[in-house]
């Protein structure tokens, strides 16, 4: 079981141990017996070995090709970076070489969460490594790959029986904690800003071959992200392009008065409270208790009690027929090998003439499918259990499982990058009350470290996210059905 199983710290426990401590210790921040048993294998230190000296040669190799500089604790800078490139220093050298030659990358976070390195530009640093990613180990060192990744483990795979414990492990930590850095609107997904350059916002949708289907829709002409303007962003104008990024989905899929809306995944409700406020009748459903009690509060306080149901139910166990299904970065959760059973449920569950809005974080296909059955960091302590998939995994699960198609999508991942930028400035501005929240320092950087971490993915282009337009394919003579029916003819599919 990986240590991301009670991430609520009863809080610090006890200061810092000294930087000379012995070989199998840690003097990572907040060290103690409640941290031991809370962060295992960042209190403890591996022994030193070739590994550590793997480690060693290789930063230095890595450091002389890209834009950073290592400042080792009493060693000579060493890198290819100028003044203004972010800098590694290195408090407890033999420790981080150590972390990084027994773990690679989650050797690599360890290390920063025992408080072995520091960069005062984390962001930056991590962004210079994703754009060489593919070029940081030498083609005759790959070999070495396989003596550090490791699969992540069966209790984390997100079947029915497990699926509801990997939600809670990120989304029960406490309504608080997230209510520290995200907006007034508690939207934890990418927000749709305003942009630089004047452009037709209805003209920004690729809408692939033509289609009609459900109320009328013309959206216009292809739009390429690449040469719009860039967000217009700042923590003041977050809640609008939250608001905004919501309001687009229900305008693709046509939510108005009288509609059915299903929304997999509530987040903390405000999707469901905007697609009601314009007459909708919305199922919402989560697998998190702490947000839902949230959500059914805000829903209530906005007068809409009466037009939304929040079930604490799992995709798989929803019913019924919707003219307009949303799922807002969701499916990132579902795990590849489940994406067959989202897809048919989404497929069983759309009314005829319906459409689907389905926002997601991407990957390149060949790096997704490089990393698929890798446990990175990321899964090990923020997420377990998902996968980011690809915009082609997207498709070939949807022609190879239904009979629906994408048909019309819009990337803007620099949107994602400046709403993370927010979400990490007002993390670290209010991260003096993480301990009465009852969260230590080791948790703290953790938190910072996967801020920084998917803001880089955006920034160097290693992620994306698209909304996608989904509709049932014309040729398919209509579709629709119950969920219980209208999957039997599809192959089997894992539950």
């Amino acid at each position: 079981m990986s240590q991301a199983t009670d991430q609520r710290p009863a809080g610090t426990a006890g200061a810092a141990g000294a930087a000379g401590s012995q070989p199998g210790t840690s003097s990572a921040p907040g060290g103690g017996s409640g941290a031991a048993a809370r962060w295992p294998d960042v209190m403890n230190v591996p022994p030193d070995g070739p590994r550590a000296m793997i480690a060693r040669l290789l930063l230095r190799r890595i450091a002389a090709r890209v834009r950073f500089r290592v400042a080792p604790a009493g060693g000579r800078p060493f890198g290819r970076g100028g003044p203004d490139a972010p800098v590694m220093v290195l408090h407890r050298p033999a420790h981080f070489y150590r972390r990084v030659g027994a773990g690679g990358l989650i050797g690599l976070g360890e290390s920063y969460m025992a408080g072995d390195w520091e960069c005062a530009d984390l962001t930056g640093l991590l962004t210079e490594l994703a754009r060489q990613v593919d070029r940081l180990v030498p083609q005759r060192l790959q070999w070495l790959r396989r003596a550090y990744v490791r699969r992540p483990p069966p209790g984390d795979d997100s079947s029915v029986q497990n699926a509801r414990r990997n939600i809670g492990r990120h989304y029960d930590l406490s309504n608080d904690l997230f209510a520290l850095f995200l907006d007034e609107t508690m939207t934890y997904s990418a927000a749709l800003f305003d942009e630089s350059a004047a452009f037709d916002e209805s003209a920004a949708f690729d809408e692939g071959p033509a289609f009609d289907e459900g109320p009328a829709f013309d959206e216009g002409p292809a739009f390429d992200e690449r040469t719009a303007g860039a967000p217009v962003a700042s923590a003041g104008l977050l809640a609008a392009a939250q608001r905004r990024k919501i309001d687009r989905l229900l305008d693709l899929t046509g939510v108005g008065p009288g509609s059915r809306v299903l929304e997999l995944g509530t987040g903390w409700g405000e999707l469901a409270i905007r697609a009601a406020a314009r007459g909708a009748s919305v199922l919402t459903v989560t697998l998190s208790a702490e947000q839902r009690a949230l959500a059914q509060r805000r829903i209530a306080e906005a007068g809409l009690a009466d037009s939304v149901t929040v079930q604490l139910t799992d995709y798989r166990r929803v019913r019924g027929q919707f003219d307009a299904i949303l799922s807002v970065e969701m499916i990132e959760a579902v795990g590849e090998r489940y994406w067959p059973a989202y897809f048919t449920a989404l497929d069983g569950l759309l009314a005829p003439g319906g459409r689907i809005g389905l926002q997601s974080i991407t990957m390149p296909h060949r790096r997704m499918m490089a990393t698929r059955h890798t446990l990175t960091w990321i899964l090990k302590y923020v997420f377990p259990g998902g996968l980011i998939p690809s915009v082609t995994s997207i498709e070939r699960n949807l022609a190879a499982r239904t009979s629906l198609r994408v048909a019309g999508r819009r990337d803007f991942g620099a949107h994602y990058a400046e709403t993370l930028r927010i979400w990490r400035e007002r993390f670290c501005d209010g991260a003096g009350q993480l301990p009465e929240l009852g969260f230590d320092e080791i948790f703290r950087r953790m938190w910072l470290l996967y801020l920084c971490y998917s803001e880089a993915g955006f920034r160097s282009g290693y992620l994306d996210v698209s909304q996608f337009l989904i509709i049932r394919d014309a040729s398919d003579g209509g579709g629709g059905g119950d969920s219980d029916t209208s999957t039997t003819n599809r192959r089997d599919q894992p539950r």
